[in-house]
């Protein structure tokens, strides 16, 4: 299961401008919402934000992954964002967020929800990955960074 066939350059912004995990949330939503995975936008956002009610999704090192499973979404879906100011996530480290991968994935495909996760958590384990990922100049770099960790 790769990250790098879920994610393509239009899903991923490199300055995030909103500064609370809401508004990050909802700036990174937007740009699935062209998606043709995406069946139901205003679903989709519903069940991320219900999902959050259920505990944080901030995970360290200045990472938040949140994610639904949701029939919303006829396939597994991910965006990338960074905000360079960092954002509060309740992150089990208490530091701000700066790296935001946003998931969603159909209800029925639990086992491939929980590779996904477990495969980006065990990626973003690496300091050299992370750092790629803040220094990237543009979404081209992210995706590159994101095949060349893969393989």
């Amino acid at each position: 299961m790769r990250i790098s066939d879920h994610i393509s350059e239009k899903m991923i912004c490199l300055a995030l401008e909103n500064t609370t995990k809401g508004g990050v949330i909802r700036e990174l939503a937007e740009l699935l919402k062209d998606s043709e995975d995406v069946t139901d936008f205003d679903m989709f956002l519903k069940d991320v934000f219900e999902r959050e009610k259920l505990g944080a999704t901030g995970i360290g090192n200045e990472i938040a992954i949140p994610h639904a499973r949701t029939d919303a979404v006829n396939n597994i879906i991910i965006a990338f964002g960074r905000v360079s100011q960092g954002v509060d996530f309740n992150g089990i480290d208490n530091k701000p967020v700066k790296l935001v991968f946003l998931m969603g994935t159909p209800k029925k495909d639990i086992n491939k929800y929980l590779q996904v996760l477990a495969h980006l958590t065990r990626l973003l384990k690496k300091e050299s990955f992370r750092q790629q990922l803040l220094e990237a100049q543009n979404a081209g770099e992210i995706l590159n960074a994101i095949r060349e960790i893969e393989n």
